[in-house]
């Protein structure tokens, strides 16, 4: 194993298509401007160093990040790359992880738009998010513990699990498949419209039309907050226990809850049973 400590690299791929290093304590950065400095590597292993420049890590295989700085200047930082562990790092590109595969996130700080496109097999955990069309595209993905906010997030992803989550969200989990929410808040408008095979179990969900258009709809024992013309076209089979403030044309299935404000049903094949508890 080679390592590199207290060293500046800024040239263009400085590091290009080396095999079994530690660089710690270093510098992507500098007066060169280069890109892609890792490009094509394999057993990386990067801590404490600043990455400023762009498109570090793409075509890379078994690449540990620890305790790294990513700027909003390290644009498209993870690309194309498989077997990624990153740890109490700062992600503050855009485009950040990209068609990448085999990923674990822990403890970090993301700040990224359209992060995480394309991408199978992701694990976060103890983590904050923010950014725009998050995760979109994505697929057998595990979070737990993750603090998110940002629009259009978890678009078009399938199999996933979110466990003690909070998300503040618009438009967050369209044409979402196979995909299980558990002991979570997710706020926000217009959730889950189109997805298919979504269960939320223990959530609060909060923000006006939520679940419209949905198939394979499972609720089990969440609370509804200010939830304005719920359900609408949607299969669905949910028990609620707080107040709906209004459910709009429910396609089939059942709904129960403690009260609703408003049963709206001016759709002949709107044919779900709502049911006070």
């Amino acid at each position: 194993m080679r390592t590199y400590k207290n060293e500046s690299f800024d040239e263009e791929r400085a590091l290009y298509g080396q095999h079994d290093i530690t660089v710690t304590e270093c510098r992507i950065d500098g007066p060169a401007d280069g890109e892609s400095a890792f490009k094509e590597c394999s057993e990386v292993h990067v801590e404490k160093t600043l990455l400023n420049l762009r498109y570090p890590f793409w075509h890379d295989t078994m690449l540990s990040i620890s305790e790294c700085d990513m700027t909003e200047n390290c644009r498209a930082a993870l690309w194309y790359s498989e077997g990624i562990t990153i740890d109490r790092t700062r992600m503050h590109g855009i485009k950040a992880l990209r068609e990448c595969r085999d990923i674990t996130i822990t403890r970090s700080d993301i700040l990224s738009p359209e992060f995480g496109w394309s991408n199978d097999n992701v694990t976060i955990r103890d983590s904050k998010a923010e950014g725009e069309y998050f995760m979109m595209r994505s697929s057998n993905i595990d979070f737990s513990n993750v603090d998110f906010s940002g629009k259009y997030s978890f678009q078009y992803i399938h199999n996933a699990t979110f466990r003690n989550c909070t998300f503040d969200t618009k438009d967050a989990f369209w044409h979402a498949r196979n995909v299980l929410v558990e002991d979570s808040t997710v706020k926000g408008e217009y959730l889950a419209w189109y997805s298919d095979c979504l269960t939320f179990r223990n959530c609060t969900i909060i923000g006006t039309q939520p679940l419209c258009y949905c198939r394979h709809l499972i609720l089990e024992n969440c609370r509804m907050v200010d939830t304005d013309l719920s359900f609408e076209k949607s299969d669905v089979n949910a028990v609620i226990t707080s107040h709906i403030v209004s459910v709009k044309n429910p396609h089939r299935g059942m709904i129960t809850a403690p009260s609703v404000g408003e049963i709206i049903r001016d759709d002949a094949d709107a044919k779900a049973e709502i049911r006070l508890s």
